[in-house]
């Protein structure tokens, strides 16, 4: 159940003298009726839908962020930090909805949070990834990375988020 429909009858519209007059020109107190749908149903029904078992997998439209960017052991790395806020703040400027894990937890603990989040893009990005010239991007619902060119990595991320 998503939506509702309450009728009310005339109770309210009689205690605040509401009325009409009808096709005969007679006055007619009013039969009231609200209706409504339950944001919280929406979401539960949007949830039911659109999962599996590590977690939701978000429908575009309803996703709290479109891209996950994980940088892996930043806390190891400064030349990874700046490149991660830089690409963090690229992907800001072009109005992408993106939420930069910066826990410092290990790779397997920010994966799994990001399916069971059910965010629709995840970007990996890693020391290795900087010296080939490549970030990691995994669709929410694939079983399979796929490397996306850092140095036109927001174009890339911005396509993906065309395709989806």
């Amino acid at each position: 159940e998503v939506g509702h429909i309450f009728q009310l009858g005339d109770k309210y519209s009689r205690s605040m003298d509401t009325t009409v007059l009808d096709e005969a020109g007679v006055s007619r107190t009013l039969v009231m009726g609200c209706y409504g749908i339950g944001v919280s149903r929406v979401v539960a029904a949007a949830i039911e839908q659109n999962h599996d078992e590590r977690g939701i997998i978000w429908p575009a439209a309803m996703a709290p962020f479109q891209v996950a960017l994980l940088p892996v052991n930043a806390h190891k790395s400064q030349r990874l930090r700046e490149a991660t806020e830089t690409l963090y703040q690229e992907l800001l400027a072009q109005g992408i909805e993106v939420v930069l894990d910066d826990r410092g937890l290990r790779p397997g603990v920010m994966f799994n949070d990001m399916e069971l989040l059910g965010i629709p893009h995840r970007v990996v990005i890693g020391e290795r990834g900087l010296d080939a010239g490549m970030l990691e991007y995994r669709a929410r619902g694939s079983e399979a990375n796929e490397d996306l060119p850092l140095d036109n990595a927001v174009e890339g991320i911005l396509e993906k988020l065309r395709q989806a």
